[in-house]
């Protein structure tokens, strides 16, 4: 069986006195730590209301300003290269969009990312959603064929071998364009799609170096989508058993059972519920607060809600949504939950302390010594 491995995905939200303080402070405990991988994400603003950014709902933002103050991710994927050269650890963006990013330009960044880390770059990638295209003017129909063309635009520039590319595309259409950049050793990026739906499952299959989805699911569903994947590979006449099964999950830890209960209770960490689907709602016997049929993160725009609107949208999800959307308990719990993934089919679990956004600060910190010992343990999985 191939070894299990763990990453760590870091917020990359300006901070304070540095704008990388934590971010820093977060690769270098990751490294001691010795994880497997480190990640940035790509976000424009958060998905979750700015409105409870305040220190009486989240400790965290007596630290950090601004919830919505995200780092550019390309321009701190460089910064941790250059940091990167002696731990040697795999470095990723989970995930950037094809939405407002143009594939050329996405091809250009991960090959030249690849050749920085010495091949250890992980290319993580998926249709964006809604808040970080529709209110920058960015044209939010049909994400996924925009995705499926973007994929193949990638791989057709990789594969050019330096010579003229021209092919039709709806979206991105190439006329004699050029991609001469080498690969790193005969290989290019590993390519992980975050892929949830049946299209963006067969997307995964026929361009996929790894499975990579976010909650909020079942292990024995990520196993369902995890054979679609598989199926689809071998449709497309891959190697099914050559794409790496991740996920992304976010934990919340404590010392103990208690600890947990308090964090749960946390304004920002219940608002962290609103970007799953209303199908997972109702198996916990609740409708969506956004309504039937709401599609979670893909479709949330909560920046223009004020402090009253998003409470109320908060108030009646339930506690037990919320332990199965995260990882949550004490480091032990955690670690039998994420062995569940790994009996489903999981090889790489890349996790986010979500902690730090409880209402004490004290109790948020006190959080980061059990997310390290939850990832020490994940790693004798």
């Amino acid at each position: 069986m191939t070894r299990f491995r763990v990453g760590i995905m870091d917020p990359t939200i300006a901070s304070r006195p540095a704008v990388d303080t934590f971010s820093r402070a977060s690769y270098l405990t990751a490294v001691a730590a010795g994880v497997d991988s480190f990640w940035v994400p790509d976000h424009l603003n958060a998905l979750f209301p700015r409105a409870l950014w305040q220190p009486k709902f989240c400790g965290g933002a007596k630290v950090l300003p601004s919830a919505d103050a995200y780092l550019e991710p390309w321009t701190m994927l460089g910064n941790l290269a250059a940091r990167n050269r002696i731990a040697r650890r795999a470095l990723g963006v989970s995930v950037t969009d094809t939405g407002r990013r143009n594939p050329a330009v996405t091809a250009q960044a991960a090959a030249t990312m690849s050749l920085l880390t010495r091949g250890r770059f992980i290319l993580g990638i998926g249709t964006g959603e809604r808040e970080g295209n529709e209110p920058y003017g960015v044209e939010w129909t049909k994400p996924v064929a925009r995705f499926e063309e973007a994929m193949a635009t990638i791989r057709a520039l990789w594969d050019s071998n330096g010579e003229l590319v021209n092919r039709d595309s709806p979206y991105f259409p190439l006329r004699n364009a050029i991609f001469d950049l080498p690969s790193y050793r005969g290989r290019w990026p590993e390519i992980w799609i975050a892929g949830h739906g049946p299209r963006m499952l067969r997307a995964t299959g026929r361009y996929a170096d790894g499975f990579f989805p976010a909650f909020a699911h079942t292990p024995q569903e990520y196993a369902q989508r995890l054979d679609v994947v598989r199926s689809a590979a071998s449709d497309a006449g891959r190697d099914p058993m050559a794409i790496t099964p991740a996920l992304w999950i976010p934990v919340v830890p404590g010392r103990k059972s208690g600890d947990v209960d308090e964090a749960l209770e946390s304004e920002v960490i219940k608002a962290g519920a609103l970007i799953a689907p209303d199908d997972f709602y109702a198996r916990h016997g609740a409708q969506h607060p956004l309504g039937v049929g709401f599609t979670g993160a893909q479709d949330i725009l909560p920046q223009d809600w004020d402090e009253q609107t998003a409470l109320s949208y908060i108030k009646a999800i339930p506690q037990s949504l919320l332990r199965e959307m995260y990882l949550c308990g004490t480091p032990g719990d955690i670690v039998d939950r994420a062995a569940e993934w790994r009996d489903c089919g999981v090889r790489h679990l890349v996790v986010v302390n979500m902690g730090p956004l409880q209402r004490s600060l004290r109790r948020g910190v006190a959080t980061v010594p059990s997310f390290y010992r939850v990832v020490r343990g994940i790693k004798k999985l």
